[in-house]
């Protein structure tokens, strides 16, 4: 088929294509880059590609005029601009592609990318769902794509050197691994618009996608879809992931073995989100290690040491990952066994702690923001030239997304669910595996790969 038209049908089916050979970078050419979301997170993404000298960005994508005015100017060069992201993958001065739509438009677009030869940078979360995260990964292994998945902390380095000491031990055998997104947004929220007309300047069926057909409403548009299940997984699928990620950096696993979650609306907001405004998630990960992730966003009380994202406690002590470093606290370690007390020794306390002393000593990083995205796109080009995997390559950013979506179905199902990670479906209750994949509305439909 040729590729002209193989494109034009892309979006209705998915067809395989041959292994496309890999661009040839020399250490001084520059990659042609193409973007594929221009809102929030992509103008950020953009502003992380900017400072790197050996880029071309080529071709700019948005359904929204406006957004794509604004990056243009940024960008500078007179890029290409398309509201039709196909017509972007035809182009043959795009070398990679940079993607920061909803997250229901993911796995189309990194697939569709895939089969037209271009290497990626995927915003996270990975997928909507488990198996479109399955699919992608095998789109990029069959046609020999290189791809980085922006869980960005992968690449910044007091968080590479957080995971490095925690994974080799220092903070001790890790029993417990928090994290947080606690902000009040009591009482409006988002607010509560009515289903309205649609605006002259957006294409509302391309905004939807593959995702069911609702009336339009502002709130399921730009930024605030993330309070919506057809377009994300909200926030334990936006920020969680982040944290889970760093998570299953640090222990050495990718993985849990099983998870539940309790959650709602709980404030009454006055506001249309679908999400909670309240969870707490539990998972369990081989070797005993419990995982928590606590989204509390009608309250907003500090909830570990102020301004920390994650803690791991270890046996030895705790590490705390903030937004601009890490600190690791020692845990004072007794050398005796904990006494019976009894109203006749009231002096077995004190001899107990006798002698007690950390066994590693206190550090805290230089610091250094950890949202610095920058690192993460130098790591990405490096790659797209040398072949080599990325930091967050597409299996790492799967699993680490995986874990965060079927904490949502935990949630749905009102469960605990056991995860078999390689099969990937739950096997205890067979009812919840519905929920790891969804029907594309038409004409939209996955790919074969």
């Amino acid at each position: 088929m040729k590729r002209r038209k193989f494109l034009r049908n892309i979006a209705a089916i998915g067809i395989g294509m041959s292994v496309v050979k890999p661009n040839i970078f020399g250490a001084n050419d520059k990659v042609q880059i193409g973007f594929i979301g221009l809102g929030n997170r992509g103008d950020q993404v953009l502003d992380a590609f900017l400072p790197h000298q050996d880029i071309a960005i080529t071709s700019l994508c948005d359904l929204y005029q406006p957004y794509i005015d604004f990056a243009a100017k940024k960008a500078g060069g007179n890029p290409k601009q398309f509201k039709d992201y196909r017509k972007l993958l035809e182009q043959k001065d795009v070398d990679a592609v940079v993607i920061c739509t909803p997250d229901n438009w993911h796995c189309l677009q990194t697939i569709h990318a895939a089969q037209a030869g271009k290497d990626i940078y995927v915003e996270k979360p990975l997928s909507l769902t488990v198996n479109e995260g399955r699919l992608m990964a095998k789109a990029i292994e069959k046609y020999k794509r290189i791809c980085q998945v922006g869980i960005h902390r992968r690449s910044v380095p007091v968080c590479m050197e957080a995971a490095e000491l925690v994974r080799n031990g220092y903070i001790g055998k890790v029993t417990v691994a928090r994290s947080f997104h606690i902000q009040n947004e009591w009482p409006i929220g988002i607010g509560n618009p009515p289903d309205s007309n649609l605006p002259d300047d957006l294409d509302w069926n391309q905004w939807l996608g593959p995702a069911p057909k609702k009336p339009y409403n502002i709130n399921r548009t730009f930024y605030k879809f993330r309070w919506f299940y057809d377009y994300s997984g909200g926030q334990v699928t936006n920020f969680g992931v982040h944290y889970i990620d760093f998570i299953h950096w640090a222990i050495g696993v990718n993985f849990p073995v099983a998870v539940t979650a309790l959650g709602g609306k709980f404030s009454k907001m006055n506001d249309n989100r679908e999400i909670p405004d309240t969870l707490e998630v539990i998972w369990k990960y081989p070797d005993d290690c419990l995982v928590t992730f606590s989204q509390f966003n009608a309250t907003g009380a500090q909830w570990s040491l102020p301004g920390c994202e994650v803690e791991l406690r270890g046996t030895k002590g705790t590490l705390y990952l903030f937004g601009d470093g890490y600190e690791i606290v020692p845990d004072i370690i007794k050398t005796k066994e904990f006494p019976a007390r009894s109203p006749l020794n009231r002096d077995l306390d004190k001899q107990y702690r006798e002698g007690a002393k950390p066994l590693i000593e206190r550090k805290k990083s230089i610091k250094m923001s950890t949202a610095n995205t920058t690192y993460h796109t130098r790591n990405f080009l490096d790659c797209v030239k040398s072949r080599q995997k990325p930091n967050c390559d597409i299996e790492t950013g799967h699993r680490s997304t995986s874990a965060t979506l079927i904490a949502n179905v935990a949630l749905k199902t009102n469960s605990l669910l056991e995860w078999d990670a390689k099969s990937e479906r739950f096997t205890n209750n067979n009812d919840a595996n519905q929920y790891l994949s969804y029907v594309y509305r038409q004409p939209y439909s996955l790919p074969e790969v």
